[in-house]
């Protein structure tokens, strides 16, 4: 197995930075869809944005062997990608290209660079990892470029934000009906509305999601990130074995996306089966070294629900660096420290969690997760309470 970290290719026109994160993005997905190599996941990638970074100190920080890395530029309707694959045990460029093509031959020079790559590290493909690994998906360019710019609203996970992805999706969808994964777009933004509180009636918006989901996959049955969205909403809906099953799906489709093992990990977890979560939130902290706060946090949520106080604690330590204000995060530490015994660290999240929603109870929280078995439920309502939440 190769270990292979994408750099992200930064754009030479800050208003192009979507085109360049969207075309980043395609490529880290397209790569971790191949079971012969391990690629470090999104957010790890993202985290050296903007930042100069050498080689080696990349290698090592993540625990890669060979890095991928390059810049992108659009003009009008031109693109120019240079693009190099270096080993950095070495130091030595395994393979490097630059392309300057129509804007319209896009799909076609992802498809080109994935498959240089493969070869460059003498990685043979099946025909059904080819398929998989860049299904076009499209063929409107319009449709593309409102994906790739809905998808960079999309992480930045807020209330605005989440209603210009949805806007967004909509209008990929008017330009192509086919396109499975404007569908999954607008699917995810119902899923935000539920975790940012901002659904009127959650159970519509579970209802909706799993609507959209189901639609792209009757279209297109491989996306991974569909199925592992599609496991979390069964389980918001009770259907537990169903959302395993489908989160499982989803990490076959995907072994190396760090976020379909997070949703897995919150599927087994609601489902009473925290112990065995405990090795998928590992992976999906390997998978992102440099992970997103809420990982860290279900990896105390999962320690937590096995009684196991001492490591839930230790990874409550580690604390809120990349998002001080993720709601969710600051919530799951308030309950284990108020479980575990460390009152002035519970009430001091408990702060938190009422700076960043002031209407926060703990009622209305845990009306939105679903647990299986009331003793997980109860064991978290507590927590919070303990911390002083009302």
């Amino acid at each position: 197995m190769e270990y292979l970290f994408p750099v992200v290719l930064p754009a030479g026109d800050p208003k192009q930075e979507y085109f360049a994160d969207g075309f980043t993005e395609q490529i880290i997905t397209s790569l971790s869809k191949i079971p012969a190599l391990f690629v470090i996941s999104r957010n790890s990638t993202f985290s050296y944005k903007g930042k100069p970074v050498k080689v080696q100190q990349v290698s090592e920080e993540l625990g890669v062997r060979y890095v991928l890395e390059g810049s992108v530029q659009k003009s009008s309707n031109r693109i120019r990608i240079n693009v190099q694959l270096i080993d950095a045990i070495s130091g030595q460029h395994v393979w490097a290209q630059s392309y300057d093509r129509d804007l319209k031959d896009i799909f076609g020079l992802q498809d080109e660079v994935i498959l240089k790559i493969t070869s460059a590290l003498s990685v043979n493909l099946t025909a059904g990892e080819q398929a998989r690994a860049w299904a076009e998906g499209t063929k409107s360019l319009e449709a593309y470029l409102k994906l790739m710019q809905g998808r960079e609203y999309r992480y930045k996970g807020n209330r605005e934000s989440n209603a210009l992805a949805r806007r967004m999706a909509e209008e990929a969808i008017a330009l192509d009906p086919k396109y499975a994964e404007a569908y999954v777009l607008l699917g995810a933004t119902y899923i935000n509305d539920v975790y940012l509180g901002t659904s009127r009636s959650p159970k519509d918006s579970i209802a909706k999601a799993t609507e959209l989901i189901q639609k792209a996959l009757a279209m297109n049955g491989s996306l991974a990130d569909a199925r592992s969205m599609l496991g979390v909403l069964y389980s918001w809906s009770g259907r537990y074995d169903e959302g395993i099953a489908e989160a499982e799906r989803g990490v076959e489709l995907d072994p190396n996306s760090g976020q379909a093992n997070y949703n897995l990990t919150v599927v087994l977890r609601w489902a009473g089966k925290s112990k065995e979560a405990i090795p998928v939130i590992q992976k999906a902290l390997r998978l992102e070294p440099i992970p997103p706060d809420n990982y860290v946090q279900q990896l105390a949520m999962v320690y937590f629900q096995t009684g196991d106080c001492k490591e839930a604690i230790a990874a409550c330590d580690k604390g809120l660096k990349r998002q001080p204000d993720h709601l969710v995060s600051r919530v799951i530490m308030a309950a284990v420290y108020g479980s575990c015994g460390k009152e002035n660290e519970a009430r001091k999240e408990a702060t938190e969690v009422l700076r960043i929603n002031p209407k926060f109870t703990v009622e209305s929280f845990m009306r939105n997760i679903p647990y299986k078995n009331p003793s997980d439920r109860d064991r978290t309502a507590q927590g919070l309470r303990k911390a002083g939440l009302p």
